[in-house]
């Protein structure tokens, strides 16, 4: 950057600043992006970039490769959209500082199009690994990571970065922009609200509907003395209503295992002698305070891998364990565990490509968020164990009373 030294900390403290003002909109992106200099120097990966341009293409991980270097030329706001030699689809969104000696930009992509995806299998893992001198299998790997997502979804994450180089940009031109960004946010957050409303506007007489037939047909099963089918049908009821809950607030862990039993006895009737469960919780730590359906994803997990492939079925137990302040909730099966590339995600720490593999993954992904979202990092789920003995899931939680 060919300016005084003073000025260029002064810009580089307004970026970060400026970035940790707009956490709301990253936290919305899920593609790689990447402020740079007009000379390739990186400032910040807002998204990190994927193993594989690190390794491969960059000459070193703080500069970007030269494909993205030779596109950071733009002299208005246009967005420029490439293909890199190996196949990624790419983007470059310029921003104008309002400071002569400092030009940057907004890199975004590194990812497959979806139906460029065979790109991917084309890359000459061994010849790459010839030419950085690391290991084939490292190469391998880190083609495997790489993203691909459709075209529709690229451009709405290609919008949002546009709306983040723009407040960038503004930001960077005068401190007085509070009033714009919380405009912009307020508009993106409304989106966001009537699109939720719009897929799920059902839900505003679908569960009353639900729930009133549900107990006509409980009535008729009384009258015509199906004791067992009135009792399935109420315990459906209560398990629909509880799962419909959308508020934020913590419940007791007594309402959860309610729940859970609810949900394991329909399965019983279903499985009859194939399916055996256990809920063994102290009394004392079932008033501890805990989102709700934080278990109910962990048990239909273990019902797909641990009771339906078995021939003569299997079991599920729920055990808990006080640690100091904090507690854990454990779900144990005694099923073939997880298929080998889920389990490889989730050692890798990689949660966010589960929800690309397998149904399972998308309740492990949530149950992780969620909890995350209410206690922070150092709180989530864990895989124990899995293999041919079972699949155990830990999940740490604080006390909350």
């Amino acid at each position: 950057m060919n300016i005084p030294l003073d000025e260029k900390n002064l810009l580089l403290e307004r970026i970060r600043c400026s970035l940790r003002k707009l956490n709301n909109l990253l936290s919305l992106s899920k593609i790689p992006l990447q402020l740079v200099t007009a000379d390739g120097n990186t400032i910040v990966e807002l998204n990190p970039s994927p193993d594989f341009c690190k390794k491969i293409c960059q000459r070193r991980r703080d500069y970007i490769c030269e494909d993205y270097h030779n596109h950071c030329v733009a002299p208005d706001n246009t967005i420029t959209r490439f293909t890199c030699h190996c196949g990624l689809y790419n983007f470059v969104i310029p921003i104008h500082t309002g400071s002569a000696g400092l030009q940057l930009f907004l890199l975004g992509g590194q990812i497959y199009e979806e139906q460029f995806v065979y790109h991917k299998y084309m890359l000459n893992a061994g010849q790459l690994a010839k030419s950085k001198k690391i290991a084939p299998h490292e190469v391998a790997k880190a083609i495997g990571r790489i993203q691909s997502m459709a075209q529709a979804q690229i451009t709405t994450y290609e919008r949002m970065a546009q709306y983040i180089a723009h407040n960038l940009a503004e930001d960077l031109k005068t401190s007085d922009t509070q009033a714009g960004r919380l405009s912009l946010e307020k508009e993106l957050l409304e989106r966001k609200i009537i699109d939720l409303e719009t897929k799920n506007s059902f839900l505003v007489v679908n569960p009353h509907f639900l729930f009133n037939t549900l107990n006509t047909i409980a009535r008729v099963a009384y009258y015509e003395k199906s004791r067992k089918t009135e009792e399935l049908i109420y315990c459906l009821s209560d398990l629909l209503r509880y799962n419909l809950k959308q508020d934020n607030e913590l419940h007791p862990l007594s309402e959860e295992l309610e729940n859970i039993k609810k949900y394991l006895y329909i399965q019983k009737i279903r499985f009859k002698d194939r399916l055996e469960y256990e809920i063994n919780i102290p009394d004392e730590m079932q008033q501890y305070q805990i989102p709700n359906m934080i278990l109910q994803p962990l048990v239909e997990n273990a019902l797909l891998h641990g009771v339906t492939p078995k021939c003569n079925g299997g079991n599920i137990r729920i055990t808990a364990r006080k640690q100091g302040e904090d507690f854990t909730l454990f779900v144990n099966d005694n099923g073939y565990g997880f298929p080998p590339e889920i389990l490889s995600l989730i050692a890798d720490g990689d949660y966010s490509r589960i929800k690309t593999h397998a149904k399972s993954g998308i309740g492990l992904l949530s149950t992780h968020n969620r909890i995350r979202h209410y206690f922070g990092p150092p709180y989530g789920l864990t895989v124990r164990q899995s293999d041919f003995s079972g699949t155990t899931i830990a999940i740490y939680l604080p006390i909350r009373q």
